[in-house]
């Protein structure tokens, strides 16, 4: 699929028939340099946001990302970070730099970072160290950056908090089982963080894809099980990362004021 988001710096040249409902607002978007999170970097930066690129390992990814947004601009809307979103104080670090390097307070947290297991293993065949790995990133990560993203959006006045989790917590298909109830902790607990956050003008919901046509899902993946996988979709197509961003867009907006607490499953209709 071509880039939607490709030219997201013409904002600053015209906004004639465009619709900036995140202008100038502070977004940062972890595990943004490739897949699913720089569609949603791309997105968000083509509703005006200003953007810090989360990246754990590949600089030169979430350098390109980075240049893509910014080409063409005036000033710079967006920068890219190195940090390890189960390490409490390189996610401190994140924030302080985001909030060094724009005048405004971070509004938007969108926590896109994961890791999974490509071979599906049952939960006998599932190594404890896979177990922990998994674990660390996806549940521990996302607790970490939903700690300190409400303290730090707190302060800022109000704004969002974004998990991505998945639909494979509310589908239970066998293989994956430490991957799915990684997903499946997380959903509990943005629903009980968004209760918590009563009064402070902080919603917190979580976009929970079906598959989508990334490398992490293709990754170890024989032709016979994507095929499976798109003739059990009503859509009969893998999901593109394009189909996610917009609804991550949405969940940022003001428009999305009333949502909150949800789980909201981009599928197709997989499940």
């Amino acid at each position: 699929m071509a880039e939607k988001y490709e030219n997201v710096a013409v904002h600053e040249q015209t906004t004639e028939g465009q619709n900036f409902s995140l202008l100038d607002r502070v977004a940062i978007v972890t595990g943004s340099s490739r897949g699913i999170g720089k569609a949603i970097a791309l997105h968000l930066a083509s509703l005006g946001a200003k953007l810090v690129i989360n990246y754990s390992s590949n600089s030169t990814q979430a350098n390109d990302v980075v240049s893509q947004i910014n080409s063409g601009s005036n000033s710079p809307r967006v920068i890219a970070v190195k940090a390890n979103i189960s390490d409490p104080d390189e996610v401190k670090s994140l924030f302080d730099t985001a909030e060094s390097a724009f005048p405004s307070p971070v509004n938007i947290l969108v926590n896109s970072a994961g890791v999974a297991n490509a071979k599906y293993p049952t939960v006998s065949n599932t190594t404890v160290e896979d177990f922990d790995r998994i674990f660390s990133v996806n549940a521990r990560g996302a607790f970490i950056c939903c700690k300190e993203g409400a303290n730090r959006i707190k302060r800022g006045g109000g704004g969002t908090i974004i998990c991505l989790t998945s639909s494979a917590a509310a589908s239970f298909r066998p293989g994956n089982g430490a991957y799915t109830a990684s997903k499946a902790a997380v959903e509990a607990m943005v629903k009980i963080l968004a209760k918590e956050l009563k009064g402070t003008g902080i919603t917190a919901n979580c976009v929970a894809p079906g598959p989508i046509a990334t490398d992490m899902f293709f990754y170890g993946k024989m032709e016979e099980m994507v095929k499976k996988v798109i003739d059990e979709c009503p859509q009969g197509r893998l999901g593109q990362s394009e189909d996610v961003a917009p609804v991550v867009g949405f969940l940022a907006g003001d428009a999305s004021e009333w949502v909150n607490g949800q789980i909201i499953r981009v599928n197709g209709g997989y499940i």
